[in-house]
């Protein structure tokens, strides 16, 4: 029970620090600190995404940077793909999910070590791609289009069988496409993001629950509360942290653990 709580402060502090990444730290943690598997692991991990994904999300809401609705439509479309994701979980390896998981974060790695140069950054209006998600520059709302739903709807797709695959709420890959193919800031694109966690991950766990997947009971809500207490804690003074470091320091702790489980997946083979 300890273990959990003291995973739990980790998972939460990381989230409220870096914004919307830390999630993709969960599954792992739960994996090597309780020797579960990555599917026993999965379901949990997402439960203490909704709490602590929400309880930031909410701070988005009060400052108004929450694109809610953009939000509530990528949660809808990620339902039946978080389905499929759990579906190719439980069909895949044990192995096979430690070393997909162990390439997610890689990625994620090197993409935070190639940002933190251009965090704060003005993304390039005249850009194609932005033109997608065009943003009203009165109100920071999305100017609605079938090109914008198309785009949100592409979002919600990818992260939705994220969810059920791995057990994040995809915050990894919601900033940088919201980045990407809209022009919303990167505070605003943050806030959204964890919105669309706590929703896309909710999803998940009733998909979980669907497919008759039963739950620790005492250790997930010991898990999900302390994720809660860390991100609450850690946003009250995130803010006073360089955006660079913070993301050297987070694609620093992905690789450490990156490979930590993928010494583990071959331990396992």
């Amino acid at each position: 029970m300890l273990t959990a709580l003291l995973l739990g402060l980790l998972i939460g502090t990381v989230m409220g620090i870096t914004g919307a990444g830390g999630g993709v730290l969960a599954v792992p943690a739960l994996v090597t600190g309780l020797g579960w598997s990555m599917q026993q692991a999965a379901p949990v991990a997402l439960i203490a995404m909704v709490g602590s994904a929400g309880a930031g999300a909410i701070e988005g809401l009060l400052h108004r940077l929450v694109r809610y609705r953009a939000a509530i439509l990528i949660a809808l479309i990620s339902l039946p793909f978080t389905s499929l994701g759990i579906l190719a979980a439980h069909a895949l390896p044990q192995v096979v999910l430690m070393r997909i998981f162990v390439l997610i974060m890689l990625i994620s790695a090197i993409r935070s070590l190639r940002n933190t140069n251009r965090i704060d950054q003005t993304i390039d209006t005249s850009s194609t791609l932005c033109a997608l998600g065009p943003i009203d520059s009165n109100t920071g709302r999305f100017i609605w289009s079938i090109r914008t739903a198309s785009v949100l709807a592409s979002i919600g797709s990818i992260a939705g069988f994220m969810a059920g695959l791995l057990g994040v709420g995809g915050g990894f890959v919601i900033v940088p496409m919201l980045r990407r193919f809209t022009q919303l800031s990167i505070h605003s694109a943050v806030a959204t993001a964890l919105l669309i966690i706590a929703l896309v991950s909710a999803g998940g766990v009733a998909s979980n629950l669907a497919h008759g997947v039963e739950l620790p009971l005492q250790i997930t809500a010991t898990f999900a509360a302390a994720s809660i207490g860390g991100m609450l804690i850690s946003r009250r003074f995130a803010h006073r942290l360089s955006a660079a470091q913070v993301q050297r320091a987070f694609a620093l702790l992905l690789i450490v653990v990156a490979i930590g489980l993928g010494w583990q997946s071959f331990t396992r083979a």
